[in-house]
């Protein structure tokens, strides 16, 4: 008989060297899905990241605080309880300019991979 369900008690935490904190629950890193990855983050306040033009659809949550958005020049900001999906190949920039740390999910279809993402040289 197959497995019918998977829980995640130990997602893979994403080395980083901004202070942001990325805890994959499914996807490339944890348990080799290259189809969807799930990841919890906290991106520290004045954090932000080189602009990308990923190869795969980004939607993301907003748990608590706010993140900006630097969409192919148009800038957005959500609060918590918002959400937004990002279509791929859109050029891209996340951040959090603001003072307090920004809690939220991500999910990317394609798993989200380095080699699919197209980070910029800052």
């Amino acid at each position: 008989m197959s497995k019918k369900y998977t829980i995640q008690k130990s997602p893979f935490v994403v080395p980083t060297t901004d202070g942001k904190l990325i805890e994959e629950h499914f996807g490339n890193a944890t348990d080799r899905n290259s189809k969807v990855s799930i990841a919890h983050m906290i991106a520290p306040a004045g954090w932000s990241e080189p602009f990308q033009t990923p190869e795969f659809e980004e939607y993301t949550y907003i748990i608590k605080g706010k993140k900006q958005f630097n969409i192919d020049g148009e800038i957005m900001v959500l609060e918590a309880g918002q959400s937004i999906k990002i279509e791929k190949n859109v050029r891209v920039q996340y951040s959090n300019p603001f003072t307090e740390p920004c809690e939220y999910l991500a999910v990317c279809l394609p798993a989200f991979s380095m080699g699919l993402v197209h980070r910029e040289d800052s």
